[in-house]
């Protein structure tokens, strides 16, 4: 199963220990998968050497390039530079520190046929008994406050047409709210959702800053102020 076309970009912020790794296999696996096709990295202000890995990956392959913000501007802005920087009309993103396996966009390709958005979730997820319980709060109260009825929204592996995020415009909440925009809008919308089960792997290298409790509590706040706007 193939497509005509796909952007993918993958959000990274001091990941110079795992983005080489990760555009490389992306790059062997796309041309399977598609004759046109691009990598975008989207360099969220990171003070490591990403910068440069990803300058030396360009040099390389004129269909990888990359966005730069300064300074760090969270994951929801990542994804929203990297949807609005990708030209192909199906875009798929996911994390650049190595937890996914990029062959799994495979399993995605079947359902372009009957889904506008198809949805990872990890079918065990390989991170700290913390962050497993933060997420299941997170599902907890998307589903409870918009209805959001999926099984693992936060899941950092997706495929979407590119329209859908063009229609849903503005998308105006930050960090770990973005995505719960993104799902409630295209629901409201009508688009079709398809669901995969994908792995996830335990990160060998780098350091995590989702469960960090400022931004959890940042995104609290903005999840309300978000609930409140689209209720």
């Amino acid at each position: 199963m193939k497509v005509k076309e796909l952007s993918v970009f993958f959000p990274a912020y001091n990941e110079e220990t795992n983005i080489k790794a990760t555009v490389t296999k992306a790059a062997k696996i796309l041309p399977q998968i598609t004759k046109k096709w691009e990598i975008i990295v989207v360099d969220d202000g990171s003070t490591d050497k990403t910068r440069e890995i990803v300058e030396g990956l360009i040099k390389k392959n004129p269909q990888v390039r990359m966005i730069t913000h300064a300074p760090n501007r969270g994951y929801g802005a990542a994804l929203k530079s990297g949807f609005a920087a990708s030209k192909y009309s199906w875009v798929a993103f996911t994390d650049a520190d190595g937890q996914f396996d990029f062959s799994d966009i495979k399993k995605f390709l079947p359902f372009t046929k009957e889904a506008d958005l198809i949805l990872g979730y990890r079918i065990k997820r390989a991170d700290s008994a913390l962050r497993r319980f933060y997420g299941f709060v997170w599902n907890l109260i998307a589903k409870i406050l918009f209805g959001l009825d999926v099984k693992d929204y936060s899941c950092g592996f997706k495929l979407i047409k590119r329209k859908v995020f063009e229609e849903i415009q503005p998308l105006e909440a930050e960090e770990k709210v973005t995505q719960i925009e993104f799902l409630v809008k295209a629901k409201r919308l009508g688009f079709r959702f398809a669901e995969i089960g994908v792995g996830h792997y335990p990160r060998r290298q780098g350091k995590q800053t989702g469960a960090n409790i400022k931004v959890v509590i940042g995104s609290l706040i903005n999840l309300f102020k978000l609930w409140r706007k689209l209720r």
